[in-house]
C-alpha cells in the first residue's frame, strides 16, 4: 500500500510531454506557445499556455516567472492567475489610491479586500475565508515588500502562487524560502491598461463559442437606482458597487456579501440563487460574518427567499438586476423587512445589468 501511495502521489509531480503547435491561429488572432504545463486539469493529460500575439499591459501575455517553484506553473495556476488579475485590474480602475488583494481558488474568488498597506490588505483578504484560502493564488496590485512576504510564508499558511507588479529584493529572498511557491510578476494595473482582442473563447465538442468580453458599467452611484422605500447610506452604496464588481468575477449563480473594503462571504456556482445566498452567509461565518453587510446578486431574484434570508442574517441592503416578473413582490417584501434595494440600472439605461460568469 505504501508503494502504491508513493506512485499515486508521483503522478502529481510528473510532467506530461506535450506536442502542441508553436502557434494557433483563430481568425485574425495568433496565439504563441509560451509555457508548457506540467499537465492539464488532471494528471496524465498534456497542456500548454499560449499568449496572444500583440496583447499588452497587465494581462497573461506579459507575465514573467521569477520563481517557478519545485513544480512550475500549472494549468489551473494560470487560469486562477487570469481571473485574479482581471478582478485586480477592474478594482484598480475603481479604487486608484487603494492597495488590493484578490485570493483565487479553482477560478473563483475566495477573498477580496481593499486597504492602505500591503500587509493590511492581505490580512483582510485572508480573513474572508481562511479555510478556502489554503492553497490559493494570491494576486496584488502593489509591490510585495518584506512584511507582506513574511505573512505569505507564515507557518500553517499555504500559498500556491504570488502574482504582483513588483517585489523588493528582501521579499524575493523570503519567498524563496518556500520551495514550492511560484512567484510571478505582472505589468502594473495602476500604470497600464490591458489590451487584447477583447473576445472570449470556450471550446465545446465539435465547435467553439465566441463572445465579446463583459465589462460591468456599475462603477459609481450614478449607475444604480434605489428602488426601495429605505434609502441606502453612502457606505452601503460604496459596498454595493464593490461587492457587485466582485460578483462579476464569481461563477454563477453568484451571491457576494461584504462591506465597502472587504468581502465577507461568497456563494458561487450554485444551481439556485437561494443556495448561493445560503453559501455566502455560511462561509462568511468562517471569518467576518454577515451582520451589517451588503449583498450582491448576479441576477434577479424570482422569489422572496433571498431577501428573507438577508434580513434574518442582519444584511442591510441588496444590489441586484431587475427583470423578474416578481420584482415588485420582492421589493415589497424588502420594504416590509427594512432592506434597501439597489438596482443595477441608471436612469439613462433601458435595462438592468446582469453579470453571469460561467468558466
Amino acid at each position: 500500500m505504501e508503494k502504491l501511495d508513493k506512485k499515486t502521489r508521483q503522478q502529481y509531480r510528473e510532467k506530461v510531454k506535450e506536442e502542441f503547435p508553436e502557434k494557433i491561429n483563430m481568425g485574425n488572432t495568433t496565439f504563441v506557445k509560451k509555457i508548457p504545463m506540467r499537465y492539464g486539469e488532471n494528471p496524465g493529460y498534456p497542456a500548454a499556455f499560449y499568449q496572444e500575439q500583440g496583447a499588452s499591459g497587465p494581462n497573461m501575455s506579459t507575465l514573467k516567472v521569477l520563481k517557478e517553484g519545485t513544480k512550475g506553473l500549472s494549468y489551473i495556476n494560470v487560469a486562477d492567475m487570469d481571473l485574479g488579475q482581471r478582478l485586480v485590474n477592474k478594482l484598480s480602475s475603481l479604487y486608484r489610491d487603494k492597495k488590493i488583494c484578490v485570493l483565487i481558488k479553482h477560478e473563483m474568488p475566495s477573498g477580496v479586500a481593499l486597504g492602505n498597506s500591503e500587509e493590511e490588505v492581505f490580512i483582510k483578504a485572508w480573513g474572508c475565508d481562511p479555510l478556502s484560502n489554503f492553497g490559493s493564488v494570491d494576486v496584488f496590485n502593489c509591490t510585495v515588500n518584506e512584511k507582506l512576504a513574511e505573512r505569505l510564508v507564515e507557518k500553517g499558511r499555504v500559498v500556491e502562487v504570488v502574482y504582483a507588479p513588483d517585489f523588493t529584493d528582501s521579499a524575493l529572498q523570503i519567498l524563496s524560502s518556500r520551495k514550492p511557491l511560484r512567484v510571478v510578476r505582472m505589468e502594473d494595473p495602476k500604470e497600464k491598461t490591458p489590451s487584447d482582442n477583447g473576445l472570449e473563447f470556450k471550446r465545446v465538442a465539435g465547435g467553439l463559442l465566441v463572445q465579446k468580453r463583459f465589462d460591468s458599467r456599475i462603477t459609481s452611484q450614478d449607475h444604480v437606482e434605489v428602488v426601495s422605500q429605505k434609502k441606502p447610506t453612502p457606505d452601503q452604496i460604496h459596498a454595493a458597487i464593490f461587492n457587485w464588481n466582485v460578483a462579476c468575477f464569481t461563477r454563477s449563480n453568484a451571491v457576494v456579501i461584504g462591506k465597502k473594503d472587504k468581502v465577507h462571504g461568497i456563494g458561487s456556482g450554485q444551481r439556485s440563487r437561494i443556495d448561493a445566498a445560503e453559501d455566502a452567509v455560511r462561509l462568511s461565518k468562517r471569518g467576518y460574518g454577515p451582520d451589517q453587510c451588503v449583498m450582491a446578486s448576479d441576477a434577479f431574484m424570482p422569489f422572496l427567499d433571498v431577501v428573507e434570508l438577508a434580513a434574518k442574517q442582519g444584511i442591510t441592503a441588496i444590489i441586484f438586476p431587475l427583470g423578474s416578473i416578481r420584482d415588485k413582490m420582492v421589493i415589497d417584501k424588502a420594504d416590509e423587512l427594512g432592506l434597501s434595494m439597489i438596482a443595477t440600472k441608471s436612469p439613462d439605461q433601458p435595462h438592468s445589468e446582469r453579470c453571469f460568469l460561467h468558466r
